[in-house]
């Protein structure tokens, strides 16, 4: 296994952007969603750190347009609070 082969993570509801860069940010979480929908997971967390806000950002732009995503809302209580979006998704029409 070199630096360059593809890194295989679990695809259970939870992703953790905490090991992405920003600029990588859209794509993986655009390509989780897609997995997700395949695999008939519709409940998401999506932990991208407290931080100053950046990838958080990202998430929540790229949520509000997403087709297939039904609500977001920061996760409340013991869970991360605002260092991590739950998101709940619906298969877009016709699927």
């Amino acid at each position: 296994m070199t630096e360059n082969d593809p890194v295989e993570f679990p695809i259970d509801g939870t992703l953790d952007l905490h090991q992405f860069s920003p600029k990588e940010t859209r794509a993986v979480v655009e390509e989780y969603i897609q997995v997700c929908l395949e695999r008939g997971i519709l409940s998401l967390r999506i932990v991208h750190g407290k931080g100053i806000g950046v990838q958080r950002e990202i998430v929540r732009s790229l949520l509000k347009s997403h087709p297939s995503v039904k609500a977001f809302r920061k996760e409340g209580g013991a869970g991360g609070g605002w260092g991590a979006t739950v998101v709940d998704l619906e298969n877009p029409p016709g699927k």
